[in-house]
């Protein structure tokens, strides 16, 4: 099934979004609130009802990137990026499978229970990367480049090709996004195996 127009504008904005977002720039906010708009209509008549879901989270996860990522308390520098402890990855994680596991016996949408977990899971991972990226935390192109793969293999199987295409996309700007934020990690003096407290915003 070829993409439709708003398909076509919602990949286009979410690769916008992605791009600017490697560059530390705010305007990938505005890009990503669009898209997910989009998105959020186009899932849901997709029978994607976690990846609809999803987009709604995505919104309001731009209005609260817009206002992190700014100079906060009237201090001129900007958000730093930080990073996580092994152990406080391996909490998200496990919470992320667990909410997953739990959501999918409650949703199938009638596409069976793999669908309907791999739809749980890249949704609730995807709520704790965009969370990580707002609060500009290393890691969280690594959760991208997983979360991506996955999400390509659904979409595609629901017949959102270009999205598919979209995500097989977005692993490799999240490898560029790892490589660029981790160079600035280290120009700010923070190794990437140092944890920074994100309290900021």
């Amino acid at each position: 099934m070829p993409a439709s127009l708003p398909e076509w504008i919602a990949v286009a904005l979410a690769l916008a979004y992605v791009l600017l977002a490697i560059r530390q720039s705010r305007w990938c906010w505005p890009a990503a609130a669009t898209s997910s708009a989009i998105y959020l209509v186009l899932f849901w008549r997709g029978g994607l009802p976690m990846q609809a879901a999803l987009q709604a989270f995505y919104i309001a996860m731009a209005a609260y990137g817009w206002r992190a990522w700014r100079a906060s308390h009237g201090q001129a520098e900007e958000l730093p990026v930080g990073t996580w402890r092994g152990r406080r990855h391996v909490i998200a994680l496990a919470t992320v499978a667990v909410a997953a596991g739990v959501n999918s016996r409650l949703v199938t949408a009638g596409n069976g229970l793999l669908v309907a977990y791999v739809d749980a899971f890249v949704a609730w991972g995807s709520v704790l990367a965009t969370w990580m990226v707002a609060r500009k935390v290393l890691e969280n192109w690594l959760y991208w480049i997983g979360l991506d793969l996955l999400a390509a293999a659904l979409y595609y199987g629901q017949g959102f090709h270009a999205t598919a295409g979209l995500f097989l996309v977005y692993v490799a700007l999240a490898a560029k996004g790892y490589s660029e934020w981790r160079a600035d990690c280290r120009r700010q003096g923070t190794t990437p195996a140092e944890p920074v407290e994100m309290t900021r915003g």
